[in-house]
Parts: C-alpha cells; sequence; structure tokens
C-alpha cells in the first residue's frame, strides 16, 4: 500500500473494498509526504497489469498472494510477462512442483 500511494498506482489502491477513485487521489496527496522513512527497509514490488491478472487468478483458485507472487516470479523467467496463458500455465507448473 506504501508503494502504491508513493507511486499514485490509483488502480492498485481501487482494489480496496470501499476506496474508490476520488478516495484513491486524496490518500496520495495527503499521505504521501507523511510516509518518508515509513516502509523504507522493504522496496516495493511492482507487477505489470498482466502478472497482477495472474495473481489474481490464482488467488482464486486459493493459493495464497506470497506464493501467487513467487510463482509468477518463477514463471515470468520462463514465459515472459507478455502473454497471460503462458504464464498463468507456467505459474500453475511451478505451483505443481
Amino acid at each position: 500500500m506504501v508503494g502504491a500511494i508513493r507511486g499514485n498506482d490509483f488502480a492498485r489502491l481501487t482494489r480496496i473494498p470501499g476506496i474508490g477513485k476520488k478516495t484513491a487521489e486524496r490518500m496520495c496527496v495527503e499521505l504521501r509526504d507523511k510516509l518518508e522513512g515509513f516502509g523504507a527497509a522493504q522496496p516495493a514490488v511492482t507487477h505489470s497489469a498482466v502478472e497482477e491478472d495472474v495473481i489474481s487468478a490464482l488467488s482464486n483458485l486459493g493459493y495464497q498472494r506470497a506464493i501467487a507472487e513467487k510463482a509468477v516470479e518463477r514463471a515470468v523467467q520462463s514465459a515472459g510477462r507478455e502473454n497471460f496463458d503462458a504464464m498463468f500455465r507456467a505459474a500453475l507448473g511451478a505451483l505443481s512442483k
């Protein structure tokens, strides 16, 4: 969430239930300066839209988000970042091992 606020990633913030576009914009404007030093130890990991879609699909299948993210990272190495189907299949393959 900190990375989304710092990066003005409204799309990511609006995925949170109860937060719409206006609230996301307001959060970014008002909280950006207050978050200096908060979460500095962990760099924010950003995923492309296709990667987020694959992570979401895996989460909908019952996998935990952290496990799905690791599987997508492995899938990107073998299938690339552009094709959802190839990345999804590779991620499922990584999870089955």
